[in-house]
């Protein structure tokens, strides 16, 4: 396994130790967020460690170089890739039907003064619809450029 990964493990272990020091001696409204990033940083570091010792352990070499080339080959494969580029398509679709639909339905719960604040809710989604749209069409002409 590739020392970075050490790397980046000990970084995240260490991040969360931090955010879970300034959790502890703050007293905010963040303070369960901060808990709740400490504690996935450091879980996350410590899975990621745990791997790269495991991994890198003599005995086990062979099984990663192996885990390595299946990965490599799951990876590259044409109809699978054909299958994860529709996949990406459909799902940003749908996202932005979701998003059209969440519209009007809290523009109807504003108006019936059932949520309040629906104007920048509506703001909020109207504009994350336009960064979508913008963004899926400009991905598309660079990557197209690109190929």
């Amino acid at each position: 396994m590739k020392k970075s990964n050490l790397i980046f493990s000990i970084l995240y272990t260490l991040g969360g130790a931090a955010l879970l020091f300034v959790a502890l001696l703050t007293d905010s409204v963040l303070d369960s967020l901060l808990f709740g990033f400490a504690a996935g940083s450091i879980c996350s570091g410590t899975v990621m460690t745990c791997k790269y010792f495991y991994w890198s352990s003599p005995k086990n070499r062979e099984k990663y170089q192996e885990k390595l080339e299946a990965e490599k080959i799951e990876l590259h494969d044409e109809m699978k890739e054909k299958v994860r580029d529709k996949a990406g398509k459909y799902t940003c679709v749908l996202g932005a039907i979701v998003v059209s639909i969440s519209i009007v339905v809290f523009s109807i719960l504003g108006k019936l003064g059932l949520v309040e604040n629906s104007r920048m809710i509506v703001l909020y989604l109207g504009g994350y619809l336009l960064f979508q749209i913008a963004f899926s069409i400009a991905i598309f002409q660079y990557l197209l450029k690109k190929y």
